[in-house]
């Protein structure tokens, strides 16, 4: 009996709304569109991580440009703060009547959005590589494993190492399917990264700023999904 209520209790927790594939590549087309959104019209930078950032940062000071080198630290700083409150908030919270912390994060995200969104085209740039920053940071921090698969929401880098590692390990047992589904949730994850940059740079063009409120359709989509699996699991 015991055994039976663990199982349960185990499928209980695999089936959370929030863990589930879906929401984790939608996540991901999402930063890429951010990515692709500062980097094209908001100030040259990559908001959705910040490894590019740090090469930047470095190249301007070894080039003597020290000034423009530490304008790389706006996002990078914003992308730390991220990750503190989304620590020390998300953990203890885990649940605010009743309604997750993925959830509220979720919200968060919708609000930055929208404001983001109805910014004019002079507003400075630093507003958007701030807020973007913020919210990845806390994104890659909330929403960190789906199917038991450890995976990034915000960027790549990760992906390749865990695709190229699952490609291997597949190879050596061709029956293994946990193997293959690894290898093939890392190449969705960055495939849909890759589409949401596509997608983020051709309405950036047309619509300048207001591309970015583009992204509240999927976000929605989740925050609906997220609150429906709160309110019936509580």
């Amino acid at each position: 009996m015991k055994n039976l209520e663990q199982e349960l209790l185990n499928k209980k927790e695999y089936e959370l709304e929030c863990e589930k594939l879906w929401v984790f590549l939608t996540l991901m087309m999402i930063s890429g569109f951010y990515g692709a959104f500062t980097y094209t019209i908001r100030g040259g930078v990559f908001s959705n991580a910040q490894t590019a950032n740090f090469v930047l940062f470095a190249i301007n000071l070894g080039s003597g440009k020290f000034f423009h080198g530490m304008y790389y630290l706006i996002p990078i700083s914003a992308y730390f703060l991220g990750t503190i409150i989304s620590e020390a908030i998300g953990g203890p919270i885990k649940k605010l009547n009743n309604i997750r912390w993925d959830t509220i994060l979720i919200l968060i995200e919708i609000v930055v959005v929208a404001f983001l969104g109805s910014l004019s085209e002079d507003a400075p740039y630093q507003i958007s590589q701030i807020l973007i920053s913020f919210i990845c940071s806390m994104q890659y921090n909330t929403f960190q494993k789906t199917r038991k698969v450890p995976v990034a929401t915000t960027f790549c880098t990760n992906h390749i190492r865990q695709a190229g590692k699952s490609f291997v390990n597949f190879l050596k047992e061709p029956e293994n399917e946990d193997m293959k589904n690894k290898l093939i949730i890392h190449l969705e994850m960055m495939g849909v990264f890759v589409l949401g940059c596509i997608i983020s740079t051709i309405l950036c063009h047309i619509f300048l700023g207001k591309a970015i409120l583009f992204t509240l359709i999927p976000l929605i989509i989740i925050l609906v999904r997220l609150i429906k699996s709160d309110i019936k699991n509580r």
